[in-house]
């Protein structure tokens, strides 16, 4: 079977679904780590998991394999900054880290105290595709933000938006 879709092809059709911005952040013996990522889901509640894609060039990838424990924390508008920074804006680690406050769950993972969602997982599997690393996490624990207001961090057509709905998250 040939392939008929380039990867420009695929990249350009990709960049047209909007998807939540997430760190993803890890903590242990092999140290602090922290990526952001749009590439996250989840898989099924019964047990609770998610799925999280990382770059396999990534020079984090063996810190986060070696910790065993990763925390998405599901990003709002008001971390577009932080967001950058944790794409590769801010190159030392615990500048990333300084930018933005934090809380250690029972697991000793960081979770982003103002983010909408914090889930704790520990890393069930690692499958390598193609390019990327897909990690798959057993939700251990969750930390939920604020209620209502919250309006996430969005990307798509490769950049940052917010909805148009402000305020609406929540109920």
């Amino acid at each position: 079977m040939t392939d008929t879709v380039s990867k420009i092809e695929f990249r350009d059709a990709m960049a047209r679904i909007c998807t939540p911005v997430n760190i993803i952040t890890t903590d242990g013996k092999a140290g602090r780590g922290g990526f952001t990522a749009t590439a996250v889901c989840s898989v099924t509640d019964e047990p609770p998991t998610v799925l999280v894609c990382m770059n396999a060039g990534s020079a984090q990838v063996e810190t986060f394999k070696a910790n065993g424990r990763f925390c998405v924390n599901v990003l709002t508008n008001d971390h577009t900054g932080l967001a950058s920074g944790f794409a590769g804006g801010i190159r030392e680690m615990e500048e990333r880290y300084a930018a933005a406050h934090w809380v250690t769950m029972d697991s000793g993972a960081l979770a982003l105290d103002d983010a909408i969602v914090s889930l704790d997982c520990e890393t069930a599997d690692i499958h390598r595709v193609g390019t990327h690393n897909v990690m798959i996490g057993r939700v251990t624990a969750l930390r939920l933000g604020a209620a209502k207001g919250p309006n996430p961090l969005l990307y798509m057509d490769r950049t940052y938006m917010v909805p148009a709905q402000a305020g609406s998250f929540g109920g």
